[in-house]
């Protein structure tokens, strides 16, 4: 691949990613759309490594804070809280989260990655996805109250979002709706997601690292799209955050489900 098409896919990995139209299907077509007969999965994973990034530079002081509340909870010494705080709870929802994520993960990680060259598939995920985003539009305002993630709705978002793994079903998208349905003001339901994201995105680079695809695609390139995902992606988080705030995601549903129709119709 040549570093204008990484590029590319790095500014629409950074677009998809966060919004809720599943950055892994808009990836499958893009490499369709240029030529990629089998999809590469370390490129993929290399550009949400870049929003990764992205979500670690937007949310840094909710992490700095976790960590500190976490580390005065956990670790002995004359400072040591004896009820984990706000931040500290957090953080240990977000661990809590990642185990149904991880589990899924890595059973189902082969026949997953079989799924990324199915255009056809994605067509009828893409859809589902307009669906969940659109379910937003019934829910209440006044549904979504609590101001605190409990452990059973830390392991169900964490669920979702190891089934999100699927391309063309948007990872933010499921797992905000699946909080929102869960009673989770706007607010709090989308930092968890891109909290939870966190340690996901790390999993599936890890997973992904491979030499012989670094050579395949080319550093450079590589590193450029990991660039472009990064800024873009941050962008695109603020603009997310936003919108799920004022109560806005079912605005993206009939983009999910014209996009849908027409990868089944090319497919």
């Amino acid at each position: 691949m040549n570093n204008i098409e990484t590029i590319f896919l790095g500014i629409v990995q950074g677009l998809t990613e966060f919004l809720p139209v599943s950055s892994s299907g808009h990836l499958v077509i893009f490499e369709k759309v240029i030529g990629l007969k089998e999809p590469e999965i370390l490129l993929d994973a290399s550009l949400h490594f870049g929003t990764l990034i992205a979500v670690c530079i937007y949310f840094r002081n909710d992490l700095v804070n976790m960590v500190t509340e976490l580390w005065s909870f956990v670790l002995p010494g004359s400072k040591k809280q004896d009820v984990a705080g706000p931040n500290a709870h957090l953080a240990l929802m977000v661990v809590l989260g990642s185990v149904p994520t991880a589990i899924i993960g890595l059973l189902f990680k082969d026949s997953l990655e079989k799924a990324f060259g199915s255009l056809f598939l994605v067509g009828i995920m893409l859809m589902i996805t307009g669906t969940i985003v659109g379910i937003t539009r019934l829910i209440p305002k006044s549904h979504n109250t609590a101001m605190r993630v409990g452990p059973l709705i830390a392991l169900a978002v964490g669920t979702v979002q190891g089934l999100a793994i699927m391309p063309g079903i948007s990872r933010s998208g499921s797992t905000i709706v699946c909080a929102l349905l869960l009673g989770l003001n706007r607010e709090l339901a989308g930092r968890f997601s891109f909290l939870l994201a966190i340690p996901a995105i790390v999993g599936a680079v890890i997973l992904q690292l491979d030499a012989d695809a670094i050579h395949r695609v080319g550093a450079v390139p590589l590193i450029l799209g990991l660039v472009s995902s990064g800024i873009i992606g941050f962008l695109a988080l603020k603009l997310l955050m936003g919108i799920v705030k004022k109560g806005l995601f079912y605005y993206f549903a009939p983009y999910c489900w014209g996009v849908g129709l027409l990868t089944l119709y090319f497919s």
